[in-house]
């Protein structure tokens, strides 16, 4: 059994990681033909966006059929040969789960605006208010009105999302029932990891007007989520124990995630919490250009550490996914110090209690889009607010460089594997552009190179499962007002582990305030490092991980 404390997740977005058939559209043959490349790095589980039967207005996270693969992607015998082939290596499949709601084109929401009363109830339909608006102000995440309305019933049906991502109504026992069906099918197809999208949002509580927000309080960390959560566990996944779940929690509370991920809460394994990943946001507010505040990510990112373990709780520790800009041009740099920046990155997570998320391309340090008109976008979400952001009375130019900076796209063009046309990724017309650094970022180029990015993320993935003092161990945070060093200590037993990590470009001399005397490097993205009793000089962006025991484990 995989103890997912010592364990490495590899996220895979389907569409844009390799395609077989010449679409321009990424499958899952072309997963099943990269697995040894997924293997050569020493992760345990892949976690897949869907690729279930979908409209695609959400890049597939609006579900039409939760039981069948989207013909774009393959078939249901690609599925599992895929799970055969990827088991063979010691790899395990985890499906990515959308059921705060479904697509408009589901057959249950097609019977609901047909008047099924049974199937109106799976969803959340509401009356206007007497001047026939929308029942409360709610925001949808993508923009405009969370609330459609429907004139043949003279109601509205929420939307969270997109106009065409209908909420589910979690609160009828029959779309729970619904739900703990769907996850034990994907069980009985050998699946061991489920990932929840959004799922701390399924429990609602009251409808009416926010006057102090955009409604997210009345419908985040709802009254009934627990209930909901151990109730899915119960009846599905909790049958299984090598079983790993993990839930994204927007906008979601540290004391939720105690039980959400606790050790016995019976809801799920780890959480995903996003607040580190605000810090270059003004408050909530994602689309504004704002400098980092690394103060703040340190704090962050530390009471969460602290937090979760002081309360038997686990994280998922990670920079980016399919929703997120891509870490080195994020909070590292693309030029001179772009492989020190990504490595320096990866040290931070990878060192941290949790377990590590590593986003395909990120291994390799792919950078964000280098799109230079907004036709070339193709994610719902830039392209409204692109519309949005005009409204509100920025420039177009304005408007088109804030969404160069955040949008979802960042991490959705294609994955570069080599440098022949559109980075090997297809051989005919990518659904999305590629990055035209693919030449210089590639994975084929990193394979064989000792000192490339992919061999730094492939040494920190085989450390933590070497190592007890990384999956186990206490931690502490270290000289946390440092306007430049990020640093924390690592303590199991008689083991100690020191990571010390300069997030920017300028020299800098740290006083640990401890004997470093009898440390040894693990780990670190320059040939060699200059410590001198308790003082360590950094270069820029330098990172390492030091180790000490009386007894020392051979070192990678």
């Amino acid at each position: 059994m995989i103890d997912f404390r010592k364990s490495t997740v590899y996220q895979i977005y389907p569409r844009s990681f390799y395609d077989t058939n010449g679409d321009g559209f990424g499958d899952l043959k072309g997963v099943t033909a990269k697995l040894d490349y997924i293997k050569e790095l020493g992760v345990d589980y892949i976690w897949m966006t869907p690729f279930f039967v979908s409209p695609q207005y959400d890049n597939g996270y609006d579900v039409e059929d939760y039981y069948n693969i989207d013909p774009r992607y393959g078939t249901m015998e690609d599925f599992e040969e895929l799970s055969r082939e990827a088991q063979k290596r010691g790899i395990k499949l985890m499906l990515d789960m959308v059921f705060n709601h479904t697509s408009s084109n589901h057959e249950w929401f097609q019977k609901a605006l047909a008047g099924d009363e049974r199937y109106k109830n799976y969803y959340i339909f509401k009356k206007g208010k007497e001047d026939g608006s929308a029942p409360t102000n709610w925001e949808s995440k993508f923009g405009g009105s969370a609330w459609e309305y429907v004139p043949e019933m003279d109601e509205y049906y929420l939307h969270l999302f997109h106009v065409k991502q209908p909420d589910l109504n979690w609160d009828n026992p029959k779309v729970r029932k619904e739900v703990q069906k769907v996850v034990r099918f994907w069980m009985s197809k050998g699946v061991k990891g489920f990932r929840f999208d959004v799922v701390n949002l399924i429990s609602k509580d009251k409808f009416e007007d926010d006057f102090e927000g955009d409604g997210r309080r009345f419908y985040t960390d709802g009254p009934n989520i627990h209930q909901y959560l151990k109730e899915l566990n119960a009846e599905s996944f909790g049958q299984d124990a090598e079983i790993i779940t993990v839930g994204e929690m927007s906008s979601t509370s540290m004391e939720n995630c105690f039980e959400y991920a606790g050790e016995d809460s019976h809801e799920l394994s780890m959480v995903f919490s996003f607040h580190h990943l605000k810090v270059d946001f003004m408050g909530n507010e994602k689309w504004v250009l704002v400098p980092t505040d690394f103060q703040k990510l340190k704090d962050i990112l530390f009471s969460w550490q602290i937090g979760m373990a002081k309360n038997h709780a686990w994280n998922a520790v990670f920079w980016c996914n399919h929703d997120q800009p891509r870490p080195v041009s994020r909070f590292g740099e693309e030029g001179k110090y772009w492989k020190e920046s990504a490595k320096m990155l990866a040290t931070i997570i990878h060192g941290l209690l949790g377990t590590p998320y590593i986003y395909q391309g990120e291994e390799i340090g792919m950078t964000n889009t280098d799109f230079t008109d907004i036709s070339q976008f193709r994610d719902v979400e830039s392209l409204n607010h692109y519309e949005i952001l005009q409204q509100k009375g920025l420039s177009k130019e304005d408007a088109f460089r804030i969404i160069q900076i955040h949008s979802r796209d960042n991490g959705r063009t294609p994955m570069q594997w080599n440098g022949e046309n559109y980075g090997g990724f297809t051989k005919g017309m990518p659904w999305i552009g590629v990055n035209k650094n693919y030449s210089r970022i590639n994975a084929q180029s990193q394979l064989h190179d000792e000192t490339s990015i992919f061999n730094y993320y492939k040494k920190l993935v085989a450390l933590r499962k070497e190592l007890d003092i990384i999956a186990y161990g206490d931690i502490r945070p270290l000289d946390v007002r440092h306007p430049s060093i990020i640093a924390y200590e690592r303590i199991y037993g008689e083991e100690k582990m020191l990571v010390v990590c300069n997030f920017y470009k300028t020299e800098v001399v740290w006083d640990s305030g401890m004997d470093l005397k009898g440390f040894e490097t693990l780990l670190g993205n320059y040939s060699e490092q200059k410590i001198e009793e308790s003082k360590i000089s950094l270069k820029p962006y330098e990172a390492m991980m030091l180790y000490r025991k009386e007894t020392m484990k051979k070192s990678l």
